[in-house]
């Protein structure tokens, strides 16, 4: 099982960063595999420790894909990376052990500590099209067009239907993203 969350982790100079990322379920606890190179990558190997934010405004999720990265971040109660003030909860991660790979290394983590900070309502269509959307746009330089297109046109109905302010302008975030990508 793969869940998206939002991750936090902080480099060896003490920057947060905020990135979406699917965690991979384990025995132990979640997997971390990054993409080579990238921010969270480098973030791990300098300080092996991350928090994985729930939340339900996919703004995060879109913002994070679109240079929109700053969100209000508040400490976490073990590990030195911080979490999202706005996560409805979050888990602090340790890393275990990690897995070099060519293209994702994987690190192992188990779960030090989690705590619930507001109810989870559920995602309506909207918001679930928004997260899926973000997954394409993280992958524009390898999926085929035609696939992005005719992915994005299918999640558009959802959106069109049930968004609300909040997903319409995530929405809009990664379709300018998308367009961008394609006008180069």
């Amino acid at each position: 099982m793969i869940r998206e969350t939002i991750v936090t982790t902080v480099s060896a100079g003490g920057v947060p960063h905020i990135a979406p990322i699917g965690l991979i379920e384990s025995a132990d606890g979640w997997i971390i595999a990054p993409f080579r190179p990238s921010t969270t990558l480098e973030n791990l190997r300098a300080v092996p420790y991350a928090v994985a934010n729930h939340t339900d405004d996919v703004r995060v999720f879109a913002g994070c894909l679109t240079s929109r990265r700053s969100w209000p971040c508040v400490p976490a109660q073990i590990v030195p990376a911080p979490r999202l003030q706005a996560a409805l909860s979050h888990a602090e991660l340790a890393v275990t052990r990690m897995d070099e790979d060519e293209s994702r290394p994987r690190f192992h983590c188990r779960v030090v500590r989690t705590a619930m900070h507001a109810p989870f309502q559920g995602f309506n269509r909207a918001q679930a099209a928004v997260i899926e959307a973000a997954i394409l746009v993280s992958r524009l330089g390898f999926l085929p067009r035609d696939k992005v297109i005719q992915e994005i046109s299918y999640l558009e109905i959802a959106v069109g239907k049930t968004a609300g302010e909040a997903e319409r302008e995530a929405w809009d975030w990664l379709m300018q993203a998308i367009k961008s990508h394609y006008a180069r």
